[in-house]
């Protein structure tokens, strides 16, 4: 293998797909998702990738998936889930499903795959939210990014010096999950008032391409919002 393995969880569609995009002309990818017929046609479009497919709440199924990569230089955490907007509506098995989802995978996920991404002096890249820096929207979805990003910084500070851990806070993404939340929020819905998925892969792309003696810690995107003409 002559490329960089890039491994990219949701990738195969919104943020991940874009992301899956950005790094192809470089990376070799191993493209993440549950649904083995929709990770096949993007691996089918993409000139060096294989398929990952496994869900990745399930421990069993995360450790199958990850036995034979030795070498990793770059995890794209971009998988994730939503929730209700309002605490009232969240029982207790959703709490559990939601930090299983957002936080729990990525860490095990991670933690299966550190001695191949120190092998690489590889990068973690984990899609936040803006959600993870304010309340916004859902409290319970902002819950688990706070904790996202609680375990973003404490793996940079643990891995040091051995590998890189960037994440980055986009604001509101023009993906299905953005469409889904402003119809269940009564709102309406304009494309163009959201960053596109591709904005926020050129992001990932940076944190990428740093120099090796420097390090991408956190990056803030958000949408402009478009100001009428004359």
């Amino acid at each position: 293998m002559d490329r960089p393995v890039a491994l990219i969880t949701g990738g195969s569609r919104g943020i991940g797909r874009a992301i899956a995009d950005a790094l192809a002309d470089t990376h070799h990818l191993l493209i993440g998702g549950r649904d083995a017929a929709a990770v096949t046609a993007v691996v089918s479009q993409l000139p060096s990738a294989e398929p990952f497919v496994a869900d990745l709440t399930d421990e069993a199924a995360t450790e199958a998936a990850v036995r034979g990569i030795d070498r990793l230089d770059v995890l794209v955490h971009s998988a994730g889930r939503d929730a209700p907007r309002h605490i009232e509506d969240m029982t207790r098995a959703d709490w559990r499903d939601l930090m299983e989802a957002n936080v729990i995978a990525v860490a095990d996920l991670t933690r299966l795959l550190l001695p191949a991404l120190r092998a690489a002096n590889g990068l973690v890249v984990m899609i936040n939210s803006g959600a993870g820096l304010r309340v916004v929207g859902s409290p319970a979805y902002s819950a688990s990014k706070y904790a996202l990003r609680a375990l973003a910084d404490g793996l940079r500070e643990d891995e040091r010096g051995r590998i890189r851990v960037t994440t980055i806070y986009p604001g509101r993404v023009d993906t299905d999950m953005q469409r889904h939340l402003q119809a269940a929020a009564g709102r309406g819905y304009n494309p163009e008032e959201h960053l596109r998925p591709e904005s926020v892969a050129r992001v990932v792309r940076t944190a990428v391409d740093a120099s090796p003696e420097g390090m991408v810690e956190e990056i803030m995107v958000r949408p402009i919002p478009r100001v009428p003409k004359g």
